[in-house]
Parts: structure tokens; sequence; C-alpha cells
């Protein structure tokens, strides 16, 4: 396999995953299904609670204008709260509500429970190989990640 080929096959099997593991999450929820966008916004805000909003666009590569659309949709739904800084009172720092937490750790059990049992169906051969991969993985969103910021 050549590295083209490679590159091709490597992007096309996470973009296949992701997209079937969204697309199975989805089904047989009830409420309205939280965008794409809105779901990192949620899962930057829990892991670091009290982020400002211009932070968070920095994290998630977005405008402010956008984030800030995002943060007044979460907060009307009940999934966000918008506190002013108190060092900073033209700043707002976001926290999750109690309906936030409880959708997102849905969410994860559900997503963890779809994996496992998919991953439970392979051979240990291929269990092991995805295990071994998961390093260099992370490396890979690095240094994705790393080149989005110096942009």
């Amino acid at each position: 396999m050549d590295a083209d080929t490679f590159t091709e096959d490597l992007t096309d099997a996470l973009v296949g995953v992701q997209r079937l593991i969204r697309r199975r999450l989805r089904a047989g929820v009830t409420r309205p299904r939280l965008r794409g966008a809105e779901v990192e916004l949620l899962r930057l805000v829990e892991s670091r609670p009290g982020i400002g909003i211009s932070d968070a666009a920095r994290q998630l590569h977005l405008a402010s204008n956008s984030v800030s659309t995002l943060v007044n949709q979460l907060v009307r739904d009940g999934y966000l709260v918008r506190a002013t800084d108190p060092a900073d009172r033209r700043a707002a720092r976001l926290m999750l509500t109690g309906a936030a937490e409880r959708r997102l750790a849905d969410w994860q059990r559900r997503r963890t429970e779809l994996v496992g049992r998919h991953l439970s169906r392979l051979g240990e051969a291929d269990r092991e190989a995805l295990r071994a991969a998961l390093p260099a993985l992370r490396r890979l969103a690095a240094t994705l990640h790393e080149e989005a910021e110096e942009t």
C-alpha cells in the first residue's frame, strides 16, 4: 500500500467509523438532536468548566460569533449557564447545567456500549491492533490540533 492510498484509506476509515457511531447514537433519541458543534461545545465546557467564549472559540477552531450563537441556543435549551466573569464583567464564563451533565453522561454511556459491543465482535488480534494504534492516533490528532493552532 503506497502512502497516498494509506492516507486515503485511513481517512475514510476514521470518518466512516465516526459517521456510523453518530448515526447509531441518534437512533431512538426522542428529544431534539444536538448538532455536532453543540456537543463539542458541551464536552469542552464539561472538561473546562468556566471557560470563556473566546477561549472556547479558539479551542473549537470556530469564530467567536459562531460560538456565541451556540451558547445562546444552549442557554435557551437549558444546557448551559452563562455567568459573568468576576474579574472582567464584560466576559462570560460557561458552566453546564444538570440537564447537560445528564445528557452527556447518557451519550457517553450509549457510545461506550455501542462501540464496546462491536469491539467484542472482533477477534483478539484486531482488538489488540486497535489498542496498539491508539498512541499513534492520539499523536496524529495532536499534530492536527497544533497545525490548527498555528493558523
